[in-house]
């Protein structure tokens, strides 16, 4: 079967986003023994003569579509992306009857009201190269495939519970010549690379255990590397691992970074910490295997706060991993997260006070906190009132604690003032 894979996502968010997650569903395609095209309409400057012309040119049979984002998450002025998605959707049902499949990280958050939005034919909850092959083969079978794990289908819902691959070194990774650093010329490209997908941690505002679970699977860093090596081979220089705590398992993240030395890549690349569990041993191996940046999300500099959003540390573990990251040369952005459950202005003076005495190189200050379903952060809100069980959280909704919106922004704006590190 001929299958079109089209990567929606048009919206910058910081830095140029490189469909990586399709590219791997394009691999399983493939390997299954279909003929894939990837279309990413993120490097096209008219998306809809883009997709006339691949479905022209191409002629699928089926068509898959990746939703990476629902929103900007931006609490005063959200933007709701999926109203650029539909024209995508459109442009596909006026030229092709080929069934039109959803899929992508945000798809895979809302994936009911998401395929009744957009109005698809179905979608795959998780991850795409086990789910979305088997649909091929059922298609070109004929058969049932109504009881494939993860499948949404309209007005039915999710028809057999998501399974998550246990052995992520089954599925394969992109292939590098699907993307080439020459298209990029002039975008600080940063290449994404993910080692292990699955977060155990379950802070209460976050969607990634409904996109990946809550058990930590791990590819062998050995192949994450030749992957590596093989954008290098196109032309990339610098990646960014997408692996939401990169640092645990510590033992893990040691292996990849000799792994990576012992391979001799002249790469850089940057991470997201989890601000505990770092030890100097693993700051020095990620330094001399070329991280550059980390991200260290600790939310909050109030223990209290830590202790709401269900961190399992506080200000002093943030502290000493801050400082073991400054003296190994590794840059630091640190993010807060203003608003939520229990704020007062006394908790969000002492966040502000411990943000600016880290020093870090840049600060990003969000104000609310976006709700999504299957959260504490929901069940605490539905419970305060502040949203109702009827709410669709598809479209954004924010906690932001009441009483303390305009003071928030205000001093949050007074800060930022003289401090060009820190941004919104």
């Amino acid at each position: 079967m001929r299958v079109l894979l089209v990567s929606a996502n048009t919206e910058l968010m910081n830095m140029p986003v490189v469909p990586v997650g399709l590219g791997a569903v394009a691999a399983a395609t493939e390997k299954a023994g279909h003929e894939a095209l990837l279309l990413d309409l993120m490097s096209m400057s008219d998306t809809e003569a883009a997709v006339k012309n691949a479905l022209e040119k191409f002629g699928p049979h089926v068509i898959g579509i990746s939703v990476r984002n629902i929103d900007d998450q931006v609490t005063a002025k959200p933007r709701f992306l999926l109203d650029q998605v539909k024209p995508v959707i459109s442009s596909c049902r006026a030229l092709s009857d080929a069934p039109i499949v959803l899929g992508g990280a945000g798809y895979s958050i809302f994936p009911e009201n998401a395929l009744a939005y957009l109005g698809a034919d179905m979608g795959i909850q998780g991850e795409g190269e086990m789910a979305f092959p088997a649909v091929l083969a059922l298609m070109e079978e004929k058969a049932d495939f109504s009881e494939t794990p993860g499948l949404c289908l309209p007005g039915l819902g999710i028809q057999a519970r998501r399974q998550f691959a246990r052995n992520l070194d089954l599925l394969p990774l992109p292939d590098p010549k699907s993307w080439s650093a020459s298209a990029f010329m002039g975008q600080d490209v940063w290449m994404p690379v993910q080692t292990r997908r699955g977060c155990p941690m379950r802070c209460s505002y976050c969607s990634t255990s409904t996109i990946e679970g809550t058990i930590i699977r791990k590819r062998d860093p050995v192949s994450v590397v030749d992957s590596m090596e093989g954008l290098v081979e196109a032309g990339f220089r610098q990646f960014f691992l997408t692996d939401n705590t990169f640092n645990i398992p510590s033992s893990y993240a040691m292996r990849f970074c000799q792994v990576l030395v012992d391979r001799g890549l002249d790469v850089s690349w940057r991470s997201i910490l989890y601000p505990r569990y770092l030890g100097e041993a693993l700051a020095r191996a990620m330094a001399k295997a070329g991280c550059k940046e980390v991200a260290l999300g600790f939310e909050s500099g109030s223990t209290e706060i830590l202790g709401k959003m269900n961190k399992k540390f506080g200000p002093q573990d943030v502290r000493r991993t801050s400082k073991v990251l400054e003296a190994h040369g590794i840059r630091r952005t640190g993010f807060l997260l203003l608003g939520g459950p229990g704020e007062r202005k006394t908790t969000v003076e002492e966040s502000l006070a411990f943000a600016d005495s880290l020093k870090l190189e840049t600060m990003k200050i969000t104000i609310g906190i976006r709700i999504y379903p299957y959260t504490a952060l929901a069940h605490i809100a539905r419970k305060q009132g502040v949203i109702t069980a009827e709410d669709d959280l598809l479209f954004p909704r924010f906690y932001l604690v009441r009483g303390l919106e305009d003071w928030l922004r205000e001093i949050v704006e007074n800060w930022m003032a003289d401090r060009p590190g820190w941004r919104h």
